[in-house]
């Protein structure tokens, strides 16, 4: 993934076929609970999802505090940008 619009897109498209959310309710400051109703089952589907189409390790720790759409993508951005700096 090259940025955070990368992350974004991907994320959205987890979100749309893991649980039929519309494409259109998942903004960058849509609350995970509150506005698009998933739970702590949901985001462990969503963070399974994530490491295998991203080949990077999510922490429950790093996950735990993500109340946001945003919030997830910038996780995996930065473990993104982390894996890069370990390359280098």
């Amino acid at each position: 993934m090259e940025n955070k619009k990368d992350s974004f897109i991907l994320l959205q498209n987890i979100m749309v076929e893991l649980f039929e959310i519309n494409p259109d309710d998942i903004t960058p400051d849509a609350h995970l609970y509150e506005d698009l109703d998933l739970d702590s089952i949901d985001a462990i589907d969503m963070i399974v999802q994530l490491q295998k189409m991203t080949d990077k390790k999510i922490t429950p720790d790093q996950f735990k505090s993500a109340k946001t759409v945003q919030d997830i993508v910038n996780i995996v951005d930065k473990n993104q940008a982390i894996s890069l700096n370990n390359i280098r």
